[in-house]
């Protein structure tokens, strides 16, 4: 059989935190907040902050995504007495609308995709991202013809890191995890939740971030992926 690679999607290939960052910069500008006394950097790491948190419940279930969309930018704005509806529903309807039309990729990311497809690999994505956004990501950054199958955690009805939503893209893929491996940059979602379902993984960690485990399989550019392959 084929060997089979599944790709995160977020903070994998595209780099979501520059994208993310290029899109509420535009926001902020056309709100033209940044005629006030308050600055970019402080709204964006506020941001940070509570759109991590509301993530977090989205993943358990405890809010919806409309709630999440909106509720983000209604807490950050808060902090600063902006309660405004008509600002947060141009910050939540506009992130939605630009945010994945940025294109900037983690650096390799072409030319990897590009030597793993020569070599033989069957690609797809699994992705905890919804639907509608990261499909646009993936035809603006000219991603899409690099995979077969794209799973979005939404559709399934189950997050990762469950193993479950591991073993329906395998399922659809038509492969199993004897040859499959999962690559991505969390290490309890995308790496833990893969090797519960009995995948090989590679952990992509370019920050070299001290709270992630040191994985014997850890990359810092895509570039590496290759060469982890070998002997997997």
């Amino acid at each position: 059989m084929q060997k089979h690679l599944f790709f995160d999607l977020d903070r994998t290939l595209w780099d979501f935190d520059q994208n993310s960052k290029q899109a509420l910069i535009q926001l902020f500008t056309e709100a033209k907040l940044h005629e006030s006394s308050l600055k970019f950097n402080d709204f964006h790491n506020h941001y940070i902050k509570v759109n991590a948190n509301l993530w977090h419940a989205y993943g358990n279930k405890r809010i919806t995504k409309d709630f999440l969309r909106t509720e983000r930018f209604r807490k950050t704005l808060e902090k600063w007495k902006l309660q405004d509806d008509q600002l947060v529903t141009h910050f939540s309807d506009g992130y939605v609308e630009i945010s994945p039309k940025q294109t900037i990729l983690f650096p390799n990311a072409i030319e990897t995709l590009e030597e793993l497809r020569k070599n033989g690999y069957i690609m797809h994505i699994i992705t905890n991202g919804f639907k509608e956004v990261q499909f646009v990501k993936l035809e603006n950054c000219k991603l899409r013809n690099y995979f077969d199958v794209v799973v979005c955690s939404e559709e399934v009805g189950i997050n990762k890191p469950a193993k479950e939503i591991f073993n329906f893209s395998m399922n659809k893929a038509n492969t199993n995890a004897q040859f499959s491996t999962m690559i991505g940059d969390d290490y309890e979602v995308d790496i833990l939740g893969a090797e519960n379902a009995g995948m090989k993984t590679i952990h992509f960690n370019p920050k070299l971030k001290k709270s992630q485990v040191k994985h014997f399989n850890q990359i810092t550019n895509l570039n590496e992926i290759p060469g982890k392959l070998v002997g997997l």
